[in-house]
């Protein structure tokens, strides 16, 4: 006969409030946070791993999949906590490694009712099903780091460096940002409406991680990803760990923009990630559905190619690349 099995964790009890001091020291625990509820009156549930520390020290929080198909940040998690022995830290690591669970499981990148999370955040305690949704993920679980490391990838028809999003004029989050070992850091202002954004309105040091591309798991941003994490819990005192040094600095840089098509049709991108250009270089070309030649698409400034789109049909308003000013 064959064995039966369920595919929930014997010890992943659900629970309503995630109450890290009920955790004992030194050990790990899974749960399931009941987070809402579906139309059917079924609950919600978000996975949270908690390893809290023979000591005491920082909580730091590792967040991933805001996006649905951001699949990237979920086995970065799930190594770490594998990796690590909580009788051996001191602090607390809190892993969420799917935060937006509706949409991972539809594969789409919006919420249920077509909302980018990333962009509402905190949310609102009464608002609606997305805003709810948002406010319960910030106030019920983020507020309780004192840091914030916050996994993302590019997004459909498009593919990115290994690149860092971080509030370079804090000197914390700065150092956060340099210990990922990146390619690219972009500074870029907290209050935008991002996960980050309200992490450091309520005081929490935060970065955003942009870990390659959707709807599938790279083994090398995987490894990248995860030592940077290690970093962080190594320089916080939280492991006895060493530091491991970038093979290569990154490049900075004070912002970032994206270039757009003004007209739809076949589009092919030239420059490769992390490649840097000149104003006036050619950087994509337009054919028609017939092969004829459109229009060509220059840099507007010197600058290095964080991102960029790989689909080739491309309508009025896409995407080209994503370029980031050094400095």
């Amino acid at each position: 006969m064959e064995s039966t099995y369920s595919a929930l964790p014997d010890d992943a009890p659900v629970i309503r409030e995630l109450d890290l001091e009920a955790v004992p020291k030194g050990t790990l625990q899974r749960f399931w946070l009941h987070l809402v509820t579906d139309g059917m009156g079924m609950p919600v549930f978000i996975p949270v791993i908690v390893a809290r520390g023979a000591e005491e020290g920082p909580v730091v929080g590792l967040t991933a999949a805001v996006h649905g198909n951001e699949l990237n940040g979920i086995p970065v998690i799930q190594r770490l906590f594998r990796e690590i022995d909580a009788r051996e830290i001191k602090g607390t690591i809190v892993g969420v490694p799917v935060v937006n669970l509706p949409s991972l499981l539809r594969k789409k990148r919006r919420f249920i009712d077509g909302t980018d999370l990333n962009h509402i955040m905190p949310g609102r305690e009464d608002g609606n099903v997305s805003q709810v949704y948002a406010y319960r993920i910030v106030n019920w679980i983020v507020a309780k780091f004192d840091y914030l490391i916050d996994l993302h990838t590019a997004s459909f028809g498009r593919v990115n460096s290994y690149y860092i999003r971080a509030d370079m004029s804090s000197e914390t989050t700065r150092r956060m940002a340099l210990l990922q070992n990146a390619q690219i850091i972009v500074h870029n202002p907290p209050s935008d409406g991002t996960l980050r954004g309200a992490a450091d309105e309520l005081g929490i040091h935060a970065i955003t991680l942009e870990v390659g591309n959707p709807n599938t798991f790279q083994k090398g941003h995987i490894r990248s990803g995860l030592t940077g994490i290690h970093n962080v819990l190594a320089h916080l005192g939280m492991t006895g760990d060493t530091v491991e040094e970038p093979e290569a600095p990154a490049i900075l840089c004070k912002d970032s923009s994206w270039l757009y098509t003004d007209t739809g049709g076949i589009l092919t991108v030239q420059p490769g990630l992390t490649e840097r250009v000149k104003a006036g270089q050619e950087v994509a070309t337009l054919r028609n559905i017939f092969g004829d030649f459109i229009k060509r698409y220059t840099a507007p400034h010197d600058g290095v190619v964080i991102g960029k789109s790989v689909s080739p049909i491309n309508q009025t308003g896409g995407r080209i690349l994503h370029l980031g000013m050094p400095m």
